[in-house]
């Protein structure tokens, strides 16, 4: 399944700036997603950190990969119109920059769901390189 900007906004709620994922390559509904972030200098959080070397923070990578797993849990047919909060982060790692002109990678797994909450694991790459990871908790409401 292939999703584009407009089908991402008609299942989440984020809107630009803070929309993180421009669309959706592969989708097994529910369980797998694999998604694209494609960055570019015009991103505002750039004129702050850092405007000397454009580095995108942390944070908004994390961010990015739960919104990719919004997509993907808000998917099910049980959860459609709802809304994914993010409930926690762990095993948090950064192996690398991203940098204007990049295209990011979100790949994300549901390791476990029970009710509406969930465990998601989820891999950030560009061009094949491993620049973050993460354990997401969220959670529907």
């Amino acid at each position: 399944m292939v999703m584009d900007i407009k089908d991402i906004m008609n299942t989440i709620p984020h809107r630009s700036p803070f929309l993180l994922v421009d669309r959706i390559e592969e989708m097994e509904e529910g369980k797998r997603i694999v998604g694209k972030k494609c960055v570019t200098y015009n991103e505002p959080f750039f004129a702050g950190h850092f405007p000397q070397e454009p580095v995108m923070p942390g944070v908004l990578i994390i961010e990015a990969l739960a919104q990719t797993g919004a997509v993907c849990a808000l998917s099910a047919d049980e959860y459609k119109g709802k809304i994914a909060f993010l409930g926690g982060v762990n095993k948090a790692k950064f192996r690398g920059k991203v940098v204007p002109g990049d295209v990011l990678t979100l790949e994300v797994e549901m390791i476990k769901v029970k009710g509406p909450v969930g465990v998601a694991k989820g891999t950030a790459t560009v061009d094949g390189k491993k620049v973050a990871s993460a354990e997401i908790t969220f959670m529907i409401g």
